[in-house]
């Protein structure tokens, strides 16, 4: 069958318009997703997690290159089980939610690394402060579900996260480790 150009083009274009619709579908499906926090302080382990999280996800599982993912966390939202503890988060040395109520992350290239690995490198933007980081993620799918889960490493100072007196690391270790179990909906077929 051979195409004339005009036909051609409104079938790629018709095409690419279903391809974006699709992605478009893509949700995520917050019940069914967590975003955790761990540290140490004073030597002992200590954790949280944030309750209130969306992200807009355009992921194509046939050229993963293409794919672009905004990712926004309430900081806000953060507990780590106390009330006092919680409100010390809140404060201008740690998140400083009055002045910086949102963090984010903004993917900039998506690479497959094979067996549902992906390697997402990307700016996150925590306090004003904005570092390139590189976030592993390990797809997996069940029916229409689609999970993406992994660990990211962080240096709070580096988002002078426990400014002031905090910034002592041997009250509270620097190292921080964000662990995320995303789940989403419409995403293709691995």
């Amino acid at each position: 069958m051979t195409f004339t150009s005009p036909l051609r083009a409104t079938v790629l274009a018709s095409a690419a318009l279903l391809a974006t619709a699709a992605m478009a579908q893509q949700a995520l499906v917050p019940a069914q997703s967590s975003i955790q926090f761990s540290a140490k302080q004073l030597g002992v382990p200590v954790s949280g997690h944030f309750k209130q999280f969306s992200a807009q996800v355009q992921f194509d599982t046939a050229k993963p290159e293409t794919s672009k993912i905004h990712f926004t966390v309430d900081t806000g939202s953060a507990t780590m089980g106390s009330k006092e503890t919680d409100s010390n988060l809140f404060s201008a040395d740690w998140f400083n939610i009055a002045k910086f109520p949102k963090a984010t992350f903004d993917s900039s290239a998506v690479k497959a690394l094979g067996g549902g690995k992906y390697q997402i490198d990307g700016t996150l933007t925590i306090k004003g402060q904005a570092q390139k980081v590189s976030v592993p993620v390990q797809l997996t799918q069940s029916g229409a579900t689609t999970t993406a889960a992994g660990t990211l490493p962080l240096k709070r100072l580096s988002f002078k996260i426990g400014d002031g007196d905090w910034a002592d690391t041997s009250m509270v270790a620097d190292e921080v480790n964000v662990q995320f179990k995303l789940a989403l909906t419409g995403v293709g077929k691995l």
